[in-house]
């Protein structure tokens, strides 16, 4: 291990950059764990919590000033690893409740609602975040504090809180008891529903209801 690692990892536990890591290395850990279905009932309530806990991070890195790395290029992390396993995964386990619908800027006018998958978006965070891991690790610690907070801006940090949003959705609909609205062939290959109203969608998505999903997903007893 360089003298570079060993610092970076025995820094100062009230140091940001070491709590930062620890939220990105727990929210990775966390998912890793969810999408092994060892706890099928309880993958809405801990993904929620999850993405929930890491806005908090990615919170203090859009709060923070910007951050500006010791080296003018990025150094080579190396090969992405492969998260296509994880993704599908979590989509097996989210089916069919995988799909739901986002603005992607809330700021531009009249904007038109995206189909998206949080199977997709999960992986997507995930990329982000260990890239950023592996320069940590690397005891490249500006470097990674400044891709976790330009990756926050750019992408992990909206991905996320559509996700979130989508999460809570979820939740909120089995514990207030109301049924889910018709998805109307929503699916992530195209912007809005055929024609006739039969999209490619898993046909039994725009037919489950808060009542059906509350005990697979864990959020009500049976």
């Amino acid at each position: 291990m360089s003298d570079a690692t060993l610092n970076a990892i025995t820094q100062d536990p009230d140091d940001f950059a070491v709590q930062i890591s620890d939220q990105v290395h727990s929210f990775i850990v966390s998912v890793a764990e969810v999408a092994k279905g060892d706890e099928p009932d309880s993958v809405v309530p801990y993904l929620l919590l999850g993405v929930s806990q890491l806005l908090l991070a990615g919170g203090r890195l859009g709060a923070h000033e910007d951050i500006v790395p010791d080296e003018r290029y990025e150094p080579d992390v190396g090969p992405e690893p492969d998260v296509d396993e994880l993704r599908e995964r979590l989509a097996t386990l989210l089916d069919p409740v995988d799909v739901y619908s986002e603005v992607f800027d809330p700021y531009v006018p009249r904007s038109a609602p995206v189909a998206c998958r949080i199977s997709d978006d999960l992986a997507d965070i995930i990329t982000d975040l260990r890239h950023g891991m592996a320069h940590y690790r690397a005891g490249r610690v500006s470097e990674a504090l400044w891709w976790w907070q330009f990756s926050y801006l750019s992408n992990w940090g909206p991905t996320a809180s559509a996700a979130l949003r989508a999460l809570q959705s979820l939740v909120a609909h089995v514990r207030l008891d109301k049924p889910l609205d018709e998805l109307d062939g929503l699916d992530t290959d195209s912007t809005a529903a055929d024609e006739d109203g039969d999209g490619s969608l898993e046909a039994e998505a725009g037919e489950v209801m808060a009542a059906e999903i509350g005990v697979p997903l864990g959020l009500k007893n049976a």
